[in-house]
């Protein structure tokens, strides 16, 4: 199972945020880039990173950051916020990003999505942010009336391969991760999810490890490697089955 350490980033530097709200943001770090080698010493082998600004803008807003993150992470960094083109996608993967997330356009224009999947193949990602199991857009700020899992079979028929489940009831609350949601979402769609949102010890780790088989390619974890309620570097073992 793959860990994903998150960096999200908010005016160039990297923030982290409670359910998803610009109000309840904490900054750990003026450079993100930082906290790149910070995971990448610790020994993780994938980062996540979220371009808030981006998110609201609805276009890539911290390039500057992310090429730099790229250049001292030393391993793939999957990034999204805000990705609504074939355009921006390009301009992702050129710059050296190994997958891009498409979130709320998921929603809104499918078509896209596919000719996404199609252009790119692996490389596209769909993050599905749900509240109550409702799907959520615009950066959290609306609920669209869908329920996750149709949304999950419906990427699954246009050739998504990876999907980000996030609870955002949990998320940066340190209240545990929705394993039951999880992988109800990987055994609808068929397709590989990963858990983000309320990692709060390591035994959220082991829960979803042991779920691993039944569609749980890995998972995200952010505020709780950042105020210390886990060690990364033990999250890894776990997730490795060591």
């Amino acid at each position: 199972m793959i860990l994903f350490p998150a960096i999200d980033i908010r005016g160039g530097k990297c923030v982290r945020l409670t359910e998803g709200r610009f109000d309840m943001e904490t900054v750990f770090a003026d450079d993100p880039s930082e906290m790149a080698v910070r995971w990448s010493e610790a020994g993780a082998e994938y980062l996540h990173v979220v371009d808030l600004d981006g998110a609201l803008a609805g276009k890539s807003q911290n390039l500057p950051a992310i090429k730099k993150i790229i250049a001292h992470a030393k391993m793939p960094v999957q990034v999204g916020g805000g990705i609504r083109t074939l355009e921006n996608v390009a301009e992702l993967l050129d710059l050296g990003v190994s997958r891009v997330i498409l979130g709320s356009i998921a929603v809104k224009n499918p078509q896209l999505v596919e000719a996404a999947c199609k252009e790119f193949t692996d490389q596209v990602v769909v993050g599905i942010d749900a509240k109550n199991g409702e799907v959520a857009v615009e950066g959290w700020g609306d609920l669209s009336g869908m329920a996750a899992t149709e949304l999950a079979k419906k990427m699954a028929t246009v050739g998504v391969e990876h999907i980000i489940f996030t609870d955002i009831s949990r998320d940066g609350k340190l209240s545990g991760v929705n394993v039951e949601a999880t992988v109800e979402l990987a055994q609808a769609s068929g397709v590989k999810v990963i858990a983000s949102g309320g990692v709060a010890s390591l035994d959220d780790i082991k829960n979803l490890k042991a779920v691993e088989t039944k569609g749980v390619e890995g998972c995200i974890i952010g505020k709780a490697i950042y105020t210390g309620a886990v060690d990364l570097q033990e999250a890894l073992r776990v997730a490795k089955g060591e």
